[in-house]
């Protein structure tokens, strides 16, 4: 019986799984590995942040997965050998006819000195549940919200959290400052300077202040110092950490070092035989030169390319799926409504839109959650 490692239960990992087995029956083995027990969106740990919800009400076990037929193993990933299809699993030795990478990216706080001290984390599940309760005890003062690198999973996302921490502020009525920076020349690079100054004209109807082009190198307490020399005062610091690509991926020979994943734009196909990549960990880049943004929308349909791709293999069969590239990403502003990016990214040039926001659009973000959560666990 032939087996099929999926490394990481994201969005990619959880997608590919259940494709597999839908599209190549009850012949292979399917085993995910993931270092949790359980999945949650990372579109929750806004809400929870803000306080419209908790992160655990959309958290599901991924026992769950076993009742579609996939063999769920939780257990950190401690060396992959694409070259020989075998990973290490703590301790243990795994062989694989396939390997479907999908170990996401990894937060690196300590990359910046002083941000682990000094920011909470956003971007961590944990560190929401932290960031909650410090803008519980906020009281006044300035709120600053950092992008510490790029790329970053989901690029609108510090956008969404200033203009409902801006809101929860507001109910409170407190008028504090809320500002966001990054190390980005605008907004939303990936669509262009017309679609970003459209986002940028929400921050600012807003009250919030967007701060292009600051690389921070250092946070001390109460201050982040920038590259630049200039310094940028806070009382509260919600940061996006920078991220990394696993090291063990790195060490695998599949990514260089400090950089990403390359895989076949289409495929999903790495340097080795029967070795795919998916999600965070990789780079496309695009027609324009920027890489496609890391976001589960992505993941998802990478993973159920390179499934249809194993499955057709196994069944002898020529692979026809091919990734596009298209998706779409909700943006709350506040006031229960959405805006969305949305276009086809692999394009040439890239199509992509920022719409205008509705109440409808928002009520599509919280659909999403809720279709994947029901399709991938059961009601």
């Amino acid at each position: 019986m032939a087996r099929i490692l999926i490394l990481g239960a994201g969005f990619g990992g959880i997608s590919a799984s259940l494709a597999l087995r839908r599209l190549a029956g009850d012949e292979i083995e399917i085993v995910l590995v993931d270092r949790r027990a359980d999945f949650a969106m990372g579109l929750r740990k806004t809400w929870e942040v803000v306080g419209e919800a908790r992160l655990t009400d959309g958290t599901r076990q991924l026992s769950a997965l076993a009742r579609s037929g996939v063999a769920v193993r939780q257990g950190h990933v401690e060396r992959l050998d694409p070259a020989n299809l075998r990973a290490t699993i703590d301790g243990e030795e795994v062989a694989a006819d396939a390997i479907v990478v999908a170990l996401g990216a990894e937060h690196a706080a300590q990359a910046v000195p002083g941000l682990a001290d000094h920011g909470v984390d956003v971007w961590d599940r944990d560190g929401a549940g932290r960031a909650r309760e410090a803008l519980e005890r906020f009281t006044a003062g300035r709120l600053v919200i950092g992008v510490f690198g790029t790329p970053y999973s989901c690029p609108p996302a510090p956008f969404e959290l200033a203009m409902l921490v801006r809101e929860r502020l507001a109910r409170r009525g407190l008028d504090a400052q809320v500002e966001v920076f990054g190390p980005m020349p605008i907004a939303l690079p990936v669509a262009g300077p017309t679609q970003s100054a459209k986002l940028e004209s929400l921050l600012a109807e807003a009250g919030i202040a967007f701060l292009p082009g600051r690389q921070a190198v250092e946070v001390t307490a109460g201050s982040v110092r920038f590259a630049d020399g200039t310094e940028g005062p806070f009382d509260l610091l919600l940061a996006v950490p920078p991220h990394r690509c696993p090291p063990i991926l790195v060490d695998a020979g599949l990514a260089p070092a400090g950089g990403w994943v390359a895989v076949d734009p289409r495929t999903l196909e790495t340097a080795h035989a029967h070795v795919y990549a998916i999600g965070d960990c990789t780079v496309i880049p695009l027609a324009h030169g920027l890489p496609l943004p890391k976001a589960g929308v992505f993941a998802e349909a990478q993973g159920e390319v390179v499934a249809e791709r194993i499955a057709a293999e196994l069944n002898g069969r020529t692979p026809q799926g091919a990734f596009v590239g298209e998706g779409v990403c909700y943006i709350e502003i506040g006031a229960a409504m959405a805006a969305s990016v949305r276009g086809s990214f692999l394009a040439d040039p890239p199509r992509v839109e920022l719409t205008a926001p509705s109440a409808e659009q928002r009520a599509d973000k919280l659909a999403f959650e809720q279709d994947r959560l029901e399709r991938w666990f059961g009601a």
